[in-house]
Formats: structure tokens, C-alpha cells, sequence
């Protein structure tokens, strides 16, 4: 979004947590946790006005780390408390927020739950205000406690939100001009919780399918068979969001089918040993960039059976690599149904095995669902999609 903004000349400045470029000292000694921070930068921003407290961020991960017993969500707010204090002071000693020719104050965009402070601020200038939604708000977080207590024997890593974070957030929205969501879902479930619609702008994720050219085309057997299995990619939080209770329960009903099942990501549940041991499934854990990479281009498949996401930008990573999708209805809309994958009716293990052995059994239709992924991804280039960021700032 910067950098569609910087491109076209528009982008006075990006105020971010954390911004490394290639060869500083900081890109060449992050280790560990930190090992992320090498992916904080874009060249399409090389040479914009780009603001950022790379170190301060240091510190405070460091001293909350420390901090063991701080609480979950305790951490999260205190977290961002401290981007909009280093966003205020920056606005402050810059003088960003001023007028500066004859087109008025600038715009300000700002990312849900770390928004209230900084639009504050913006309002007193006369700017206008932009609040990007990442999530479906308190709708999804009443469906995961839902799910967190119908299955307490997976030990969900769940925290319930306190009050105090939805009261931050209703405040945003009602400092907001505009609140950007990236997918029907979200805009229904945000309205459901009081967002006022009118506000409310439709933008989906955008990807770049040309940073994936000179793939080669996906192949797939006539027939699949235990030499020759259907692989199935699930890549993400191993969480009760993302529907893995369900994965799990559809790889036990396809006990017998020649699939393998890879779950990339960190687990958020109690891995049960059955599934730690089962024939179809391998647990990979968590993986750097690269190996996502390669999952992908080793994939047959990409199942994203989720309960709720604000859109799930897997998918579109997905669809660059010529991957079929197995998607839910509760996320972006990507998948069309029979085209470039397919959606299932409903959450549940017994829909997941009937989209898998759909595939199974019409393993013909999987050739032209990759190539109706790769020319639906196209739809998805940012020099599309965030166009209508001009309509949404009219």
C-alpha cells in the first residue's frame, strides 16, 4: 500500500515498527525471534520517507520476553501503546500532519487496534482518517471461544480479550472516516458488531503473482496412488481458527486414500499423538520463507478450511504457484467454486474429506484448476486491487 502510494508520488510518509535494510549491521546479527526483522523492507520504498524504531522495538520485545508472567493480552496492548507513543512523538518532531500545499492535510492510515492515539491526533490536524481493519473484530472472537470451549481436550492456546481492547476499538471506528476490510466476511461480521456500514470500504489483500514467474507448470498423475499420493498443504497457525481440529478429523476419515496431509506452522493446540503418528499426516512445524516456498511449489493442493479470517493471503500466495484450493466461505473471496478450487458448504471433517476425494477422484479437472489459479491471481496485482484506494479516499 506504501508503496502504490510512493510510486505515484502520494506518500508524504510510512511511520512502521521495524524497517532493515540489506547489509545494515541490524539485517547481518538478527538471530532467533528476531531472524523476521530481515524481511522489513521493500525496494519499491528504498528511497521514500520512511520513519521507523527498529531499536525501540528491540527493547521492548526484549524486556517483555523478560517479563514471563506478563499476561497475553496484556502484552498485545502494552505492545500497541508503544507503536502509537513512537508514532506520536515522530508526527510531533517531523510536523507530518501539516498542511503543505494546496491539496489540504494529508490522509492518515493507521492499522486497527493500534489506530485510537494516532488518529486522535490526526482529527485535531484535519486529516481525514483511514482505519485499516485486519480482522472480523468481535464477531470472530465470540467463534473462537466457541470453538476453544467445545474442545478443551486440544488445549487451545487461547486468551479471552478484555473489554478494554473493544473499547480502544470502537473508538477507532468512531474516529475513522473510512474503514477498509478485505472481505465480505469481514464487512458482515464487523456490521454485526456495531461498525457503522456507510463507513465501511471493501478492498481485498493484493499479491504480486510476477514475484513467482518462470514456475514450471503443475502435473498431475492420472491416477493418485500410495507412490504417487495427493499431497494437501496446510500452511499457518496450526489454531482452531484456521479449521485444523477439522483437518485433523478429515485425515482420520480418509485413513485409506492415497493423500499425505503437510501441516506447516506452529501448533496453537495439543498436538493429539494419534495425529503426531498418523499415516497421512506430517507435522512440519514452523519453517522460514524459503521452505514456505518450497511447500508450496511441492504441493498439489492448498486447503484453507478456516472458521473466520479477514481474508487469508495464503491463498493468494497459493494461487501464484498454480495450486487448486480447497477454501471455506469464511475468508477473501478467491476460490470459485469448481473453477480454481473448490469451497466447501461448512466446517467440518466430513466436508473437508468430500472436497479431498472430490479431487481424488477427477484428478483431470486439476490441471486446468492451476491454471485458472495462476489467471485469477492476476486480479489480485496491487497495481489492480489498489485502485480502489483512490475511490476510498474520495
Amino acid at each position: 500500500m506504501p508503496a502504490y502510494f510512493h510510486q505515484r508520488r502520494r506518500l508524504r510518509a510510512l511511520l512502521t515498527d521495524a524497517w532493515v535494510r540489506p547489509n545494515s549491521l541490524v539485517e547481518k546479527c538478527a538471530v532467533g525471534g528476531f531472524r523476521t526483522l530481515r524481511d522489513r523492507f521493500n525496494s519499491k520504498l528504498a528511497d521514500a520517507t520512511v520513519y521507523h524504531f527498529t531499536p525501540s522495538l528491540g527493547r521492548f520485545e526484549l524486556l517483555a520476553k523478560i517479563q514471563s508472567g506478563i499476561e497475553f493480552w496484556k502484552k498485545i496492548q502494552a505492545r500497541n501503546a508503544w507503536f502509537q507513543k513512537e508514532v506520536l512523538q515522530q508526527l510531533d518532531k517531523s510536523r507530518l500532519l501539516e498542511t503543505r500545499d494546496r491539496s489540504g492535510p494529508p490522509n492518515v492510515f493507521a492499522y486497527s487496534y493500534a489506530a485510537r492515539r494516532i488518529f486522535e491526533a490526526a482529527r485535531r490536524a484535519g486529516c481525514k482518517t483511514v482505519l485499516g481493519q485486519i480482522d472480523p473484530g468481535p464477531y470472530e472472537e465470540k467463534l473462537v471461544a466457541s470453538l476453544h470451549y467445545s474442545q478443551p481436550e486440544l488445549g487451545a492456546d487461547w486468551h479471552a480479550v478484555p473489554s478494554s481492547y473493544w473499547r480502544d476499538w470502537k473508538e477507532e471506528l468512531a474516529l475513522a472516516d473510512r474503514i477498509i476490510v478485505n472481505s465480505p466476511w469481514s464487512r458482515d461480521a464487523l456490521i454485526e458488531s456495531g461498525a457503522p456500514a456507510g463507513k465501511i470500504f471493501l478492498l481485498p489483500l493484493a499479491f504480486d503473482p510476477r514475484l513467482q514467474q518462470g514456475l514450471p507448470k503443475k502435473s498431475f498423475p492420472r491416477t493418485f496412488t500410495e507412490d504417487r499420493p495427493l499431497n494437501l498443504l496446510f500452511l499457518g497457525s496450526l489454531i482452531l481458527r484456521k479449521g485444523i481440529a477439522e483437518v485433523l478429523e478429515a485425515a482420520d476419515l480418509l485413513i485409506n486414500a492415497p493423500i499425505v496431509l503437510w501441516l506447516v506452522g506452529v501448533p496453537g493446540i495439543r498436538i493429539p499423538a494419534a495425529a503426531a503418528s498418523h499415516p497421512r499426516i506430517r507435522l512440519v512445524g514452523a519453517v522460514t520463507r524459503a521452505q514456505v516456498h518450497d511447500h508450496y511449489r511441492a504441493a498439489d493442493v492448498f486447503i484453507l478450511p478456516t472458521h473466520s479470517d479477514g481474508f487469508a493471503i495464503t491463498q493468494l500466495e497459493a494461487q501464484a504457484w498454480a495450486l487448486p484450493i480447497i477454501a471455506s466461505k469464511q475468508c477473501g473471496e478467491v476460490v470459485e467454486h469448481e473453477q480454481n478450487g473448490l469451497i466447501i458448504p461448512e466446517v467440518t471433517g466430513a466436508a473437508i474429506r468430500d472436497a479431498i476425494i472430490w479431487m481424488l477422484s477427477n484428478p483431470s479437472r486439476l490441471s486446468e484448476m492451476s491454471r485458472k489459479s495462476v489467471e485469477r491471481s492476476i486480479q489480485f496485482r496491487p497495481d489492480l486491487v489498489l485502485r480502489g484506494l483512490d475511490t476510498c479516499l474520495q
